[in-house]
Protein backbone atom coordinates (compact mmCIF):
# COMPACT_ATOMS: atom_id res chain seq x y z
CA UNK A 1 0.00 0.00 0.00
CA UNK A 2 1.47 3.40 -0.83
CA UNK A 3 0.88 6.81 1.52
CA UNK A 4 -0.09 9.57 -1.13
CA UNK A 5 0.20 12.84 0.88
CA UNK A 6 -3.39 14.81 0.39
CA UNK A 7 -4.00 17.56 -1.79
CA UNK A 8 -4.71 21.05 -1.19
CA UNK A 9 -4.34 20.11 2.25
CA UNK A 10 -5.03 23.81 3.98
CA UNK A 11 -2.46 24.93 6.35
CA UNK A 12 -3.44 27.20 9.06
CA UNK A 13 -1.86 30.93 8.80
CA UNK A 14 -0.03 29.68 12.62
CA UNK A 15 1.28 26.93 11.84
CA UNK A 16 4.64 28.36 9.91
CA UNK A 17 5.42 30.34 13.09
CA UNK A 18 4.58 27.22 15.67
CA UNK A 19 6.99 24.77 13.86
CA UNK A 20 9.50 27.34 13.05
CA UNK A 21 9.59 28.71 17.26
CA UNK A 22 9.92 24.22 17.95
CA UNK A 23 12.83 24.16 15.89
CA UNK A 24 14.66 26.88 17.82
CA UNK A 25 14.19 24.23 21.02
CA UNK A 26 17.43 21.90 21.65
CA UNK A 27 16.05 18.33 21.31
CA UNK A 28 12.87 18.81 19.20
CA UNK A 29 12.12 17.48 15.35
CA UNK A 30 9.21 18.80 13.72
CA UNK A 31 7.56 16.77 10.55
CA UNK A 32 5.12 19.23 9.29
CA UNK A 33 2.33 17.19 6.74
CA UNK A 34 1.21 14.60 9.22
CA UNK A 35 -2.47 16.02 9.77
CA UNK A 36 -0.94 18.85 10.61
CA UNK A 37 2.58 18.21 12.45
CA UNK A 38 4.46 15.29 14.51
CA UNK A 39 6.76 16.52 16.94
CA UNK A 40 9.77 14.26 18.62
CA UNK A 41 11.37 15.60 22.12
CA UNK A 42 14.45 13.78 22.93
CA UNK A 43 14.30 14.29 26.55
CA UNK A 44 11.24 12.51 26.90
CA UNK A 45 11.42 10.10 23.83
CA UNK A 46 8.02 10.53 22.38
CA UNK A 47 6.38 11.81 19.67
CA UNK A 48 3.38 14.11 19.88
CA UNK A 49 0.79 14.51 17.14
CA UNK A 50 -0.91 18.19 16.98
CA UNK A 51 -3.26 19.54 15.10
CA UNK A 52 -3.44 22.82 14.56
CA UNK A 53 -6.19 25.28 14.33
CA UNK A 54 -5.92 29.02 13.76
CA UNK A 55 -7.47 31.01 17.17
CA UNK A 56 -10.54 31.73 14.90
CA UNK A 57 -11.86 28.32 15.53
CA UNK A 58 -11.63 28.66 19.08
CA UNK A 59 -14.97 29.43 21.00
CA UNK A 60 -14.88 33.02 23.16
CA UNK A 61 -17.27 31.81 25.08
CA UNK A 62 -16.13 28.33 26.04
CA UNK A 63 -12.24 28.81 25.31
CA UNK A 64 -12.25 25.44 23.58
CA UNK A 65 -12.05 24.49 19.66
CA UNK A 66 -15.66 25.02 17.92
CA UNK A 67 -16.97 21.76 17.16
CA UNK A 68 -17.81 23.18 13.48
CA UNK A 69 -14.41 23.12 13.40
CA UNK A 70 -13.27 19.87 13.86
CA UNK A 71 -13.40 17.02 10.88
CA UNK A 72 -14.86 14.19 11.48
CA UNK A 73 -11.61 12.21 11.38
CA UNK A 74 -9.95 14.55 13.72
CA UNK A 75 -13.12 13.89 16.06
CA UNK A 76 -12.80 10.45 15.85
CA UNK A 77 -9.21 10.49 16.44
CA UNK A 78 -9.35 12.43 19.63
CA UNK A 79 -11.60 9.74 20.76
CA UNK A 80 -10.24 6.44 19.96
CA UNK A 81 -6.31 7.38 19.20
CA UNK A 82 -4.39 5.18 21.42
CA UNK A 83 -1.06 7.44 21.41
CA UNK A 84 -0.62 11.25 22.03
CA UNK A 85 -3.22 13.71 19.55
CA UNK A 86 -4.04 16.98 21.24
CA UNK A 87 -5.82 19.77 18.94
CA UNK A 88 -3.54 23.15 19.46
CA UNK A 89 -4.17 26.43 18.50
CA UNK A 90 -1.27 28.55 20.35
CA UNK A 91 2.82 27.48 20.97
CA UNK A 92 2.05 27.65 24.62
CA UNK A 93 -0.32 24.26 24.45
CA UNK A 94 2.56 22.69 22.67
CA UNK A 95 5.29 23.52 25.28
CA UNK A 96 2.95 22.81 28.34
CA UNK A 97 2.30 19.51 26.80
CA UNK A 98 5.55 18.61 26.39
CA UNK A 99 7.16 20.21 29.99
CA UNK A 100 9.22 22.46 28.14
CA UNK A 101 9.08 26.06 29.21
CA UNK A 102 8.03 29.27 27.79
CA UNK A 103 10.71 30.10 25.15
Amino acid sequence: MSHHPRRNQRVDNNQKMIVDALRTIPGVSVEPGHDDILVGYNRTGLTYWYEIKNEDAVSKKTGAIKPSELTKTERDRILTWPGHYRVVWKLEQILEDMGIGVI
